[in-house]
């Protein structure tokens, strides 16, 4: 009995470390190009695409 539970919280330990992050595509600017196309992960959009925007870079990111 012990060790099905030992299993199970491994199991599930294992399961809630592993990301489920989806990827996403951003229109990305900076002060100086072009806008570019990236692909990032994150859990939406819009998440994805701040985590890809940089102020020392002056890199905005919005969802494509």
């Amino acid at each position: 009995m012990k060790t099905k539970l030992l299993f199970v919280a491994a199991v599930l330990a294992v399961v809630s470390f592993s990301s489920c992050k989806k990827e996403y595509e951003c229109v990305c600017t900076t002060g100086l190009g072009d806008p570019v196309t990236e692909t990032h992960k994150g859990k939406d959009a819009k998440d994805a695409c701040d985590d890809a925007s940089s102020i020392l870079q002056l890199k905005v990111c919005t969802p494509k």
